[in-house]
């Protein structure tokens, strides 16, 4: 492998941005990498792009389909392809900073074999001063949270470990992908990142966090209409729980997981959609069971360890503020 990284871009009629993320990947310090681009199906000037782009990515590549086969699809038919030791995977609504790349290679070729992948610092496009995301967290109400949305970028200026990464911006050890599997197709998109995350930790893996790794993030750039979003983050939501922690936990926190599925509920105003992803959970459950089973056959942490992993609380004050408007009518 003489190349040192792949940047994995999936897109879904992202041309509003695409042009935006690949002039910045063009314009970084670190010039050791390849790109493969992923059209999901794009009906909009997407692929067009990429080729007008070419001259100044390097080693650009796309794969392109007819039909949107979600993210995790996506991300997982670029990291097949890619024959890097790293592979970082890059939202199209993003603009990473000149030396990003620089940053998060430096850290991962000094650090230990477990640490399975790395953190971007992701700013808001709106207001770099503001947090969008340092990485991402998970309660025992099954919320996954973004660590530090909306503080102050100077609050995190300190390299940590954290629960796991989000996947808008993040490098990954090859060999890591390669031995979880990639990401989990089943939840198409949505908490697939936290579902790998999980995962990696369950099998030993840790993740850090790259303060210096600066991305601006626009947020929502190819987000589905909101009933579908809706639908797949509850079934994900269920999918992510039932799938990955052990039955004894599950029952210790039932309550807490119980209170959980009745707050989003509420707070996302579509019961339908979230009927509809309740329901949609039986068809997965034979896969479930499936991942269940060689999940905790390779559980390398005890008990007591896997419970810290998750928060006790949830940390979500979008959601928060969302429940409150409903309760307001």
């Amino acid at each position: 492998m003489n190349t040192k990284a792949t940047i994995v871009i999936p897109v879904w009629n992202g041309a509003a941005w695409l042009a935006a993320c690949l002039d910045a990947l063009a314009a970084q310090s670190f010039r050791d990498f390849a790109v493969i681009v992923v059209d999901n199906g794009s009906t909009d000037n997407s692929r067009a792009l990429v080729a007008r782009h070419a001259p100044q990515a390097p080693q650009a590549a796309l794969i392109a389909w007819e039909r949107n086969r979600g993210f995790a699809a996506a991300v997982n038919a670029g990291i097949r392809a890619s024959r890097t030791e790293y592979v970082a995977l890059l939202n199209v609504d993003t603009s990473p900073r000149p030396d990003w790349l620089a940053n998060l290679v430096q850290v991962m070729d000094k650090s230990a074999s477990d640490v399975g992948a790395l953190a971007s610092k992701m700013l808001s496009m709106a207001d770099p001063a503001v947090i969008d995301d340092c990485g991402d967290s998970l309660s025992w109400q099954g919320a996954a949270a973004k660590r530090g949305h909306g503080r102050s970028a100077a609050e995190f200026e300190r390299g940590e470990e954290i629960f796991s990464p989000c996947a808008g911006a993040a490098l990954y050890r090859k060999s890591f992908l390669d031995e979880l599997g990639g990401f989990d197709e089943r939840f198409f998109a949505y908490l697939e990142d936290v579902d790998l995350g999980l995962r990696g930790r369950l099998r030993g893996y840790r993740y850090l966090f790259v303060p210096s790794a600066e991305v601006l993030h626009q947020g929502h750039g190819s987000g589905l209409p909101q009933a579908r979003y809706v639908r797949l983050i509850t079934r994900n939501r269920i999918l992510l729980l039932l799938k990955n922690l052990p039955v004894r936990l599950l029952i210790r926190h039932a309550a807490s997981l119980l209170y959980g599925q009745i707050y989003f509920f509420i707070a996302y105003r579509r019961p339908l959609a979230a009927l509809a992803g309740y329901f949609s959970v039986l068809p997965v459950l034979p896969h479930i069971v499936r991942e269940r089973r060689a999940i905790q056959k390779n559980l390398k942490l005890t008990l007591a360890q896997v419970e810290h992993l998750l928060t006790p609380t949830m940390n979500e004050p979008r959601l928060r503020e969302l429940a409150r408007r409903w309760w307001r009518g």
